[in-house]
């Protein structure tokens, strides 16, 4: 029997066979189809041909592009792949005459690629400060109420259909937990799992959603978390951030934290989510997208410590400077004053 997929409809050919599979939603479903029968053909195609990493090599000579070692060049895109590497060009590429720029190099590009990776390894590294700190200071406010198990009491939080929800996921990620502290307190303490254990499984994700739903107040959990995240305001007086403040700083912290986990671009790369920038790191006018820069600033708002913060801003500013013949800053988002802000 052969099937033929039109217009997602799997439809049997064999008049011996008249079965309905309906319509395939899911590639799931697909797929069981695929390796129940033999014979499947297709009437969907790509339009655009296979290529072998050569051609490909030469489709970059074609627009434009000087490879001085074509040898070195095909292994390092057998490395990083085709498509990988093709995003950190597109600001150098003409789609008007579809050329390159003059003087763009295989090697040009290849640095901006490696700049990229160094730059995900130093954002990586911060970001995982931030989350910890936060997981702490988490712990900390939440132990004010002398309860281990206040985390799993609905009173502490606003909305309670989303507090359940948010308690689901965190049990989930407990009962996934291998780690020893949690199979201790499942032997020796009923499976109550306090405070101080069920952040050490949380996701950062997890801990984002519990930190908006928490209930405001002057003495409520959620103030005393706040101080940790104070600020000065422009008379210079100390502040600490509303809900909707700190919460868009750690759900950017989140996402950039996810972009370097994966191992996506960040260079000439704009973002849809905004952080809520205090008003003397704003820019002026205002961007219609977010870039690195803004997600900077969510960082150091949310700093494990001033000390742990200069050494990354450091490191950021000798990694530009290394790379400095190769990359443009703008390609960051990076304001021209971007130094005296980060």
């Amino acid at each position: 029997m052969t099937l033929v997929l039109l217009y997602g409809r799997i439809i049997p050919t064999d008049p011996a066979m008249p079965l309905n599979f309906g319509l395939c939603t899911t590639r799931r479903a697909f797929l069981s189809i695929i390796l129940f029968y033999t014979g499947v053909h297709f009437m969907q195609t790509y339009p655009k041909n296979v290529l072998s990493t050569s051609d490909l090599l030469q489709k970059y000579i074609q627009a434009g592009m000087t490879i001085s070692d074509f040898s070195a060049a095909e292994t390092k895109l057998n490395e990083i792949g085709y498509y990988r590497l093709r995003g950190y060009s597109f600001h150098l590429y003409d789609p008007v005459t579809k050329q390159f720029k003059s003087g763009i190099t295989f090697d040009t590009v290849l640095n901006i690629y490696r700049f990229d990776a160094e730059l995900r390894k130093l954002l990586f590294d911060m970001t995982c400060q931030v989350e910890i700190a936060l997981h702490t200071r988490f712990c900390e406010a939440m132990l004010l109420s002398g309860d281990p198990l206040a985390y799993l009491n609905p009173l502490f939080f606003k909305d309670k259909a989303i507090f359940w929800r948010n308690t689901s996921s965190l049990s989930s990620e407990i009962a996934r937990s291998t780690d020893v502290f949690i199979s201790h307190n499942y032997t020796n303490h009923d499976g109550q799992i306090p405070i101080w254990a069920a952040v050490e499984v949380m996701s950062f994700g997890t801990l984002s959603k519990y930190i908006k739903n928490l209930s405001v107040g002057s003495h409520s959990i959620f103030r005393y978390l706040s101080k940790f995240y104070s600020y000065k305001t422009s008379k210079g007086n100390l502040a600490c951030p509303n809900q909707d403040m700190l919460t868009s700083w750690i759900h950017a912290v989140v996402v950039l934290r996810n972009i370097c986990a994966h191992n996506s671009r960040i260079y000439n790369r704009s973002l849809s989510t905004k952080p809520k920038l205090l008003k003397t790191y704003r820019q002026n006018p205002q961007p219609r997208f977010c870039g690195l820069y803004h997600f900077l600033l969510a960082m150091k708002y949310l700093r494990p410590s001033d000390t742990a913060w200069n050494e990354f801003a450091e490191n950021f500013r000798q990694l530009l400077q290394r790379y400095r013949s190769a990359i443009d800053p703008g390609k960051l988002h990076l304001p021209a004053d971007w130094q005296y802000h980060i």
